[in-house]
């Protein structure tokens, strides 16, 4: 499946479930997009996988001890102010 992005799998893996949740589909149709919808699924976790192993590389300190901190996450209402 190549180097889909994060983002890219994510708006694609929500498109599926809308389109599944809608109940418009013949089951042929809603089988195929709900393997694809699996395979997003996994791209999505191995990718946030991947970062939060960065994250906890960035937070080892000078003995290589890993030091354990929350990552900073802004509100939406907090980044807008």
């Amino acid at each position: 499946m190549g180097q889909i992005k994060f983002e890219k799998a994510m708006q694609r893996l929500e498109q599926i479930v809308d389109d599944l949740e809608k109940g418009e589909l013949d089951i042929d149709k809603s089988l195929e997009i709900f393997e694809e919808g699996i395979k997003m699924s996994r791209v999505c976790s191995k990718k946030l996988s991947e970062a939060e192993a960065k994250i906890e590389k960035l937070t080892q300190n000078q003995n290589g001890e890993l030091v354990t901190e929350l990552f900073p996450i802004e509100d939406e209402d907090d980044a807008k102010d």
